[in-house]
C-alpha cells in the first residue's frame, strides 16, 4: 500500500513521513484511517483487527431537514441538474405545505445559481451561530458552491477539500426546517458520491438518463454504485426521450428509443417518467425561470411535475420503513436546532417567476 501511493503521488517519501501524511488525512477526512496505512505495532494483535471493524463514519442527519432526495446520473450532459432544479420546485408546488431546499454538490461546476435566478446575489448571510443562511428564490432554499466563488473562477481542488467542502454545505447551513432537501449531484461515482452516501442518511435516489446506450451503461453503474452503499434508488428519469417538431408535430426518438425501459427492466427498477426533447426546457433553465413555474401547463411542464409525484410518492412509502431508531434520531436533531439559528421564514409565498428573495 506504502509504495503504490508513493507512485500515486509521484513523490519520493519515507515510510515515516507517509505515515505523518495519513495522520493529517485523519484529520481533514470523515474516514478513520483514508490510505489504510495499518500500525506496525498492531499488526497480528488485537488491534489490527479494531483498525479493520472502525471502518465507516457513522450517517448522522441533517440538522433540520427530514428527507433526502439525490439525483444522480453516470454521464454529465443528461440534464440531471435541470430535472433536480424541476423536481424541487415541482415537489413544492404539488405539496403547498411542505418546504423544500436544493442543494448543489457539483463543486467544479455548480448550476443551481443560473438555473435559479440567484447569480449576482452575492455570498450567503451568516447567523449568530456562524452558520450560511440559504439564499432564497420561488419559494426554495438554495446552497451552491456558485455562491461563495466568482462565476468565472474555477475550482481546482483534490478530493480532500472537496469531501471537506461537501461536509461545509451540509453541516454549515441552516436548512432547517425542511420536509425534503434535494441535492443535485455532479456526473460520476466518485468522491462527492461516496462522502455524502457515506455520511448521511438517504431517503431516496433518483437517476436521470438519456435513452442512448453510451449514457445508459454510465447510469447503471451509477445506480449500482448507490445500492452498494445501501442508498434506495427509486427509479430512473429518462430525459430527451422524443423529440416532437412544433411545425407539424412529428415525433423522432434521437437518442433511441425506450433505452431506459431496458435497464430499468434489467435492474427491477421502476421508470418514474419520460421528459421529452424541447427548446423552451433549455430556454428556461438558461434564463432563471424553470420551466414548471414559467410554463406549468405545457407539455414538459407536466411531464416534470408527473415525474414528481410519482418520486414523492416512493419516498414517501419507503419513509415507512426506516428503523425506529432513525426516527427518533431526526427527531432529536429536529429538538436540537435552536429556534435562534433559524432565518425568518413566512410561508412560501405563490411561486412566480419574479419572486427572488434572499
Amino acid at each position: 500500500m506504502f509504495r503504490s501511493v508513493k507512485w500515486i503521488f509521484n513523490v519520493n517519501l519515507s515510510e515515516e513521513s507517509f505515515r505523518s501524511i495519513n495522520s493529517w488525512a485523519r484529520r481533514k477526512s470523515t474516514h478513520a484511517n483514508p490510505f489504510g496505512v495499518v500500525d506496525s505495532d498492531n499488526v497480528g494483535g488485537k488491534g489490527d483487527k479494531s483498525q479493520r471493524t472502525q471502518g465507516l463514519p457513522k450517517k448522522l442527519p441533517i440538522a433540520g431537514v427530514k428527507q433526502v432526495l439525490v439525483v444522480a446520473s453516470g454521464k454529465g450532459g443528461v440534464g440531471k441538474s435541470t430535472t433536480a432544479v424541476n423536481l424541487a420546485l415541482a415537489i413544492a408546488a404539488n405539496q403547498p405545505t411542505k418546504e423544500v431546499g436544493l442543494l448543489d454538490a457539483d463543486i467544479y461546476g455548480p448550476s443551481i445559481p443560473t438555473m435559479m435566478n440567484l447569480t449576482g446575489h452575492g455570498e450567503p448571510a451568516l447567523n449568530k451561530q456562524n452558520l450560511m443562511i440559504p439564499l432564497l428564490n420561488y419559494g426554495i432554499k438554495c446552497m451552491s458552491m456558485g455562491f461563495l466563488v466568482d462565476e468565472k473562477t474555477p475550482v481546482v481542488w483534490r478530493g480532500l477539500m472537496v469531501m471537506s467542502a461537501i461536509q461545509r454545505l451540509l453541516r454549515q447551513v441552516v436548512w432547517g426546517p425542511l420536509d425534503y432537501l434535494v441535492v443535485d449531484m455532479p456526473p460520476g461515482t466518485g468522491d462527492t458520491q461516496l462522502s455524502l452516501s457515506q455520511n448521511i442518511p438517504i431517503d431516496g435516489v433518483v437517476i436521470v438518463s438519456t435513452p442512448q446506450d453510451i449514457a445508459l451503461l454510465d447510469a447503471r453503474r451509477g445506480a449500482e454504485m448507490f445500492r452498494k452503499v445501501n442508498a434506495p434508488v427509486l427509479g430512473l428519469i429518462q430525459n430527451m426521450s422524443v423529440y416532437v417538431c412544433p411545425n407539424c408535430g412529428h415525433t423522432e426518438h434521437v437518442f433511441g428509443n425506450d433505452g431506459a425501459q431496458k435497464v430499468a427492466t434489467e435492474m427491477g427498477l421502476d421508470i418514474l417518467g419520460d421528459v421529452p426533447l424541447h427548446m423552451s426546457i433549455r430556454e428556461t433553465s438558461d434564463s432563471g425561470k424553470p420551466v414548471v413555474v414559467s410554463q406549468p401547463d405545457s407539455i414538459q411542464g407536466t411531464s416534470l411535475q408527473g415525474n414528481s409525484e410519482k418520486t414523492y410518492r416512493k419516498v414517501t412509502r419507503l419513509s415507512w420503513g426506516l428503523s425506529k431508531e432513525n426516527r427518533q434520531l431526526t427527531q432529536c436533531y429536529q429538538i436540537a436546532i435552536d429556534s435562534d439559528c433559524r432565518p425568518s421564514v413566512t410561508r412560501r409565498p405563490a411561486v412566480t417567476v419574479d419572486s427572488v428573495t434572499r
